[in-house]
């Protein structure tokens, strides 16, 4: 079972998910590399703003101790050139910083859309299994929270992140060789205090910030549920029953807030002291060198400047640690999907299907969706090429299961299906699925076009092959009384069209495909019986020379099948024509009289 992420803040972070980004990134290599050197070029140039403010002011002190700061020449030489000095170095950090963003959303952009896609493609191969017992809106939201969550994790890590860390690293290093080991120690205690305290303080306040979540998601649905049921408040008088539930679940979120409130003040409160006792600690030391007259008032204001430059992006950590880890877990679960097991999967040998005849053998078939349960018991059952079979039965004796079978959605326990001689296991998917061409009885559209919805069974056919099989559908008289035609929008799963109009769109979807074998599941079940004869007619024609498997709920539509198989609990009980099993007197005449006694009775 798949671990659904519902609250990824409160999980553990796995930054074995950054690996599992990395081969996408590798496909950006070089735009990687020159967004890397762009990441460098700018934290030099920052790195050198308070150096050149050291410098201003160190020519500006100088000038003034001397009495010359008037002199045109000095002003012009020295002060003036440090500043267009700065003020270049400024504008080449902001530019540097510009490329990087410019070079890395790409990269980023990318990489969303690369996994965005193999999942969407992984999640197509997995097996029928998977997608019944999947939560379709779970599902979705694991995709859309993973995609966006790339793009977090990237401009957090590479525009937050790695950025500071590669700045306090230089820096670091460049106040031990500068200014010695005090100022070295002194910054790098204060930047790994600052972070152990955000990172152990956030994961202290999680638990109030989904505390919080909780309460206003509880409130909200105490609010919508009891709008929802405004009739039923009204019926009962139970206004201030309601409002007294709405305020207790307020009063929960109204101290969750407080908590949260709290808990981030001391979250502010203790960086603050932290960044307040490391910038002065610093100054203390910076003041008393300036004193003794081994450091500058420039080289006071460069270490003040560092630390602000420092602090300043680590302000926000507590909130970036916090998205991170939001992040890499929702990361994680769209990994999650692609890396769900694909249990029915083509041979690496496997083969095309070919096509002679469009004979179907099965071959001592079981199968159970349960072990406790099976549903096939050693099926043997041979379809002959251009041959029109129906299966009939009560519900549960496994007519549906054989087509399943047949598609490879499932694979049998025990036995082999066979079409002209070829086991299927042993030919590629793709190409026994466009051997096969299937009319559902539960058919759902796409909210598209209706002609669109036609196109689907074969995606490159004109426009007049799509009408042509639409009138072949009898699609006609609906296509007359629409004003667009076949771009008329059938609405969310073909909500604007009738059940019996939407089944006409599938007849007309596998006429457009023409496949090899036809399978008609309860094909004219949505039909009026005026309908249902045209349609017939038009199943008879498609059918013509092709090999034909009719599920049959309503046994009169099947009278003129070339055999009929009576399964009942899984195994084949009685096969024939309808006149030969009528006259066998067995179960297949106990469903024929009964279907008759239903609709002389509804007469």
């Amino acid at each position: 079972m798949r671990r659904q992420l519902d609250h990824p803040e409160t999980e553990a972070i796995s930054w074995q998910v950054v690996w599992s980004l990395w081969p996408y990134l590798l496909a950006f290599k070089q735009r990687v590399l020159w967004a890397s050197v762009c990441l460098i070029l700018a934290k030099v140039a920052s790195i050198c703003l308070p150096f050149l403010l050291k410098y201003v002011v160190d020519a500006l002190d100088s000038d003034t101790a001397s009495g010359v700061a008037g002199t045109p020449n000095t002003w012009l030489l020295m002060p003036m050139a440090l500043v267009v000095a700065y003020g270049l170095a400024r504008f080449l950090n902001v530019m540097f910083n510009e490329l990087r963003d410019t070079l890395f959303g790409r990269v980023t952009e990318g990489t969303m859309r690369s996994v965005g896609l193999a999942t969407f493609q992984h999640l197509h191969r997995l097996e029928l299994d998977f997608h019944l017992d999947r939560r379709t809106g779970a599902v979705s939201r694991d995709m859309e929270r993973g995609i966006s969550a790339i793009n977090s994790l990237m401009r957090f890590m590479v525009f937050n992140i790695i950025p500071t860390l590669v700045e306090v690293v230089i820096v670091v290093v460049l106040l031990w060789v500068n200014y010695g080991w005090a100022f070295a120690l002194t910054i790098f205690l204060s930047v790994s205090a600052y972070i152990f305290f955000s990172v152990v303080a956030t994961e202290w306040r999680t638990r109030f910030v989904r505390k919080a979540n909780l309460a206003d998601s509880k409130s909200n649905a105490r609010a919508i549920d009891s709008l929802l049921n405004y009739e039923t408040v009204k019926y009962f008088t139970n206004e201030d029953y309601e409002a007294r539930r709405y305020d207790r679940a307020l009063e929960e979120w109204q101290n969750a807030k407080r908590q949260n409130r709290l808990s981030l003040f001391a979250l502010n409160g203790g960086q603050a002291f932290i960044v307040a006792l490391g910038t002065t600690t610093m100054l203390a030391i910076a003041a008393l060198g300036v004193q003794n007259g081994s450091l500058t008032i420039g080289d006071f204001v460069l270490l003040n400047a560092f630390m602000m430059q420092i602090f300043i992006p680590l302000n926000f950590l507590g909130f970036v640690y916090r998205e991170i880890k939001g992040s890499l877990a929702s990361i994680e679960g769209l990994f999650g999907l692609l890396n769900q097991p694909v249990k029915i999967a083509d041979h690496a040998e496997a083969s095309e299907l070919e096509i002679t005849h469009g004979e179907i053998v099965y071959e001592n078939v079981s199968f159970s969706y349960q072990p406790e349960r099976e549903i096939l018991h050693d099926i043997n059952l041979q379809v002959k090429a251009g041959e029109t079979v129906a299966l009939v039965g009560a519900s549960g004796s496994g007519k549906s299961t054989l087509i399943k079978l047949l598609f490879r959605f499932y694979e049998p326990a025990r036995g082999r299906i066979l079409i002209d001689g070829q086991d299927i296991t042993t030919v590629t998917q793709r190409s026994l699925r466009s051997a096969l061409g299937i009319v559902p009885q539960d058919t759902v559209l796409f909210n598209d076009s209706l002609g669109e919805n036609i196109r689907y069974g074969r995606p490159d056919a004109s426009d007049a092959e799509v009408l042509e099989a639409a009138r072949l559908a009898n699609l006609g008289e609906l296509l007359a009384h629409l004003p667009a035609g076949l771009d008329t929008q059938v609405g969310e799963r073909g909500l604007k069209l009738s059940g019996g109009e939407k089944q006409r769109v599938a007849i007309a979807r596998t006429i457009l495909k023409q496949p090899h074998i036809l399978i008609f599941d309860e094909a004219t079940s949505s039909l009026d019986s005026r309908s249902e004869q045209a349609i017939l007619s038009a199943l008879r024609d498609m059918s013509m020379g092709r090999t034909t498997l009719v599920i049959a709920h309503r046994l009169s539509t099947v009278v003129d099948a070339d055999r009929i198989i009576v399964l009942q609990q899984g195994r084949v009980v009685e096969q024939g024509r309808h006149q030969d099993l009528l006259a066998h007197n067995g179960v297949y005449k106990s469903l024929w009289q009964a279907q008759q006694h239903e609709q002389n009775a509804e007469l």
